[in-house]
């Protein structure tokens, strides 16, 4: 299911267009790339349990570099913890030989306040803290830090576009992908472990994004990766999608909409759901994205039986800001018009037209609703997407109108029935009894 064939829009004149100055845009065959990866590494919890558990062991475990990106940066108990990995990392580094070259730290989020998006100067290549800032941010003085070679550095771009991904690079050898961010909500997390030839995907992203005219003496390939015994190989792909300043989207959804840039993740999931045979399920914070609403109707009427999990009342703000709509509401319209194609002489089961010698295939089900808050998750945050139980598609892409016309995003698709049981389980035991009853169904 994952080919070449998946990146056919990005060979169309706008695919050209849109592409053409990323590192992909010549060649898109590059982000299909083989992925190692175990599922047994693969964790679920609160954001602050993701960083305890897997995030700072990894950081800590670095030799030669960290790359550390972040959509939303907040004083939190995860940047607590952060700050203390820091200062250990930095006194290990003294009691290192001085010829030792210091450990090298960039630390890059987007958005901090709603000050910094009001006032924010942008820049092509983003704005470096001072270390006199550092405290600013929550971070430890300069002077505890003294034993890593320090960048901190913020990029976004007015009036909505968020460098959204989340990820973390140890010694250009393995990723971490986490759906968190380095803040304080007690939302349902997920964190993916990659190795193998897809991590210098991740640090040619990040120098596109954040190392540009920064640190001259990286090396332009990745350092050799340790592979592990426990991990199995996958064919994956690179998933990146660039911010747009001015996606020229129409608002009221359900009308004709704007077709969303042909980006790399946006132009895989749209081919994922059009080529969906049986099943498509997704766990996405909030659902206003057109495009998704109309792929998921159009697979239901092949008779794919489509399963989504979201949130009621989570960042409203902002969903009007960005979408001119809420989640609820058009969960309601895509319901009603499920409801509509169900009442016509369609019903959700298959029967066979034997007079003609056709299966006439009829609409699939449609199951939606609405993740049940707990004492330890008041919403769930986990952006992923299962086609026909053979694909995954893990990352910071919502299906939301902001993920799918302005904020840049991140995401890897891995084909692997193994791992798609094992993220499924991993989710599913996170509920706090079995999913199905963990969730307000409609």
């Amino acid at each position: 299911m994952l080919t070449l064939e998946c990146l056919n829009g990005l060979t169309t004149r706008q695919g050209i267009e849109e592409n053409k100055t990323h590192f992909w845009g010549n060649d898109p065959s590059i982000l299909l790339r083989p992925v190692e990866t175990s599922v047994a590494d693969f964790t679920v919890g609160s954001g602050v349990d993701i960083y305890t558990s897997t995030v700072l062991p990894a950081l800590e475990s670095a030799q030669y570099e960290i790359l550390f990106v972040t959509c939303f940066w907040a004083h939190s108990a995860s940047l607590k913890k952060l700050c203390s990995t820091l200062v250990k990392l930095s006194d290990r580094a003294h009691s290192q030989s001085t010829s030792t070259p210091k450990l090298r730290v960039s630390l890059c989020f987007s958005s901090r306040s709603l000050t910094q998006k009001l006032f924010y100067a942008s820049s092509a290549t983003g704005y470096v803290y001072p270390p006199s800032k550092w405290r600013s941010l929550g971070l430890p003085p300069p002077e505890d830090l003294e034993g890593l070679n320090l960048q901190v550095k913020s990029h976004f771009v007015l009036p909505f576009s968020v460098m959204h991904p989340k990820f973390v690079v140890i010694d250009r050898q393995r990723v971490l992908l986490p759906s968190c961010n380095l803040s304080w909500e007690s939302w349902l997390e997920c964190c993916l472990p990659l190795t193998g030839p897809i991590v210098n995907s991740f640090v040619q992203f990040w120098q596109h994004t954040w190392g540009r005219n920064d640190w001259a003496d990286i090396p332009p390939t990745s350092l050799p990766y340790r592979a592990s015994s426990v991990v199995t190989n996958h064919t994956a792909l690179f998933l990146p999608s660039p911010h747009h300043r001015n996606p020229h989207f129409r608002l009221l959804p359900f009308t004709s909409f704007a077709p969303p840039p042909p980006t790399p993740l946006n132009a895989l999931i749209l081919y994922l759901f059009s080529r969906a045979r049986d099943s498509i399920v997704l766990l996405t914070p909030n659902l206003t994205s057109p495009p998704v609403i109309s792929a998921l109707l159009e697979a239901i009427t092949r008779g794919v039986n489509v399963t989504v999990i979201t949130n009621r009342r989570m960042m409203i703000l902002e969903q009007l800001i960005t979408s001119g709509t809420i989640t609820e509401l058009c969960v309601w319209k895509l319901r009603r018009r499920y409801d509509r194609m169900s009442r016509r002489k369609m019903s959700p089961y298959h029967f066979e037209d034997a007079e003609n010698g056709v299966d006439a295939r009829t609409i699939g089900l449609l199951r939606i609703g609405y993740y049940c808050p707990t004492i330890e998750y008041k919403r769930t945050h986990i952006k992923c997407s299962i086609i026909d139980d053979r694909v995954v598609v893990l990352g910071s892409g919502n299906m939301d109108r902001a993920s799918w016309y302005t904020s840049q995003e991140l995401g890897v698709a891995i084909e692997s029935e193994e791992v798609v049981k094992g993220v499924w389980k991993a989710i599913e035991g996170s509920f706090e009894e079995e999913i199905w009853r963990g969730v307000d169904w409609l």
